[in-house]
């Protein structure tokens, strides 16, 4: 078979996500008709036109497809790193809140990483807490980031085994390449994590079976460093100018060179972010199980 014809198979992550969200959706029924409603409570800090605010109001819809109960809190542009800290410890204490999320990002000067910290272990449905990072690390139950977690559900989508199969992540960022590194550890395969000052980029990605780019670089991932038949996870959220002068989202990997050679591709958009979405529902699904089992 010639390289023309060898297109890889598309990881659609928009079919996933709806499948994921017909599970969760029976699950909240379970838990709704033993009187248990779920509920997943985000902070919002800034305006009504803040990329906080777009990404809330698409989740509000999300919940409401799944029968999740949304409740948003929002602060003000002028609000404190006290005033957001007292309002986590605040949503803690609050026996009826199971999941907490906070919508990034968070004003100039507020310390994110302190914020994310003071989220309650069993409330962090994003997992950002480092706690759950921890637990991760040791293999022990917790909420697993959700843009690790939909990419582990992606390269699973595949069928592919993950023992022994060689896994290249490309950035190491701590939303994602990290964890996705843990989490591919786990499963036995054996990973390379890469970043900026990685000697022969190119060859490493060559010898890999899956390639997860999260470096945030358009064009990173080309189709003549692509074993064929690799599996390649696309978590990139890029901005560019296209040829008609307008703004278009793009991710690292360079989708027509390398859907030539891949076995599996995701796209951006439509891959990741849909399924990553999913995820956060899924982990306020399991919030709400383990805190009333």
């Amino acid at each position: 078979m010639g390289m023309m014809d060898a297109t890889a198979r598309m990881i659609d992550g928009t079919s996933l996500a709806e499948q994921f969200k017909a599970q969760i959706r029976q699950r909240v029924a379970v838990l709704q008709s033993q009187g248990r409603p779920v509920r997943l409570d985000a902070m919002l800090v800034g305006g009504a036109d803040s990329p906080g605010a777009i990404y809330a109001r698409n989740q509000a819809k999300t919940c409401l497809e799944v029968g999740i109960d949304y409740h948003l809190h929002e602060l003000t542009n002028a609000a404190t790193e006290d005033d957001i800290l007292g309002r986590v410890l605040l949503l803690n204490a609050n026996e009826d809140v199971r999941a907490i999320m906070m919508h990034l990002p968070l004003p100039d000067g507020v310390d994110t990483e302190r914020i994310q910290s003071m989220i309650a272990v069993e409330k962090d449905v994003e997992g950002v807490n480092p706690a759950n990072i921890g637990k991760v690390v040791y293999g022990r139950r917790s909420l697993v980031p959700c843009t690790a977690l939909a990419v582990m559900e992606m390269i699973e989508s595949t069928g592919v085994k993950l023992e022994g199969a060689c896994a290249v992540c490309v950035g190491a960022s701590n939303i994602v390449g990290k964890p996705v590194a843990v989490l591919l550890m786990r499963a036995q395969a054996t990973v390379i994590s890469t970043n900026v000052h990685t000697q022969d980029l190119d060859g490493l990605v060559r010898s890999a079976d899956i390639v997860v780019s999260a470096a945030g670089v358009p064009n990173l991932v080309r189709g003549d460093m692509i074993k064929p038949g690799a599996i390649v996870i696309d978590v990139g959220i890029n901005r560019v100018k296209g040829e008609d002068g307008q703004m278009h989202t793009v991710g690292d990997v360079a989708f027509d060179e390398v859907s030539q050679v891949a076995g599996y591709i995701s796209p951006v958009p439509g891959g990741v972010g849909p399924v990553t979405v999913a995820m956060m529902l899924r982990n306020t699904v399991e919030a709400a199980e383990r805190l009333g089992g």
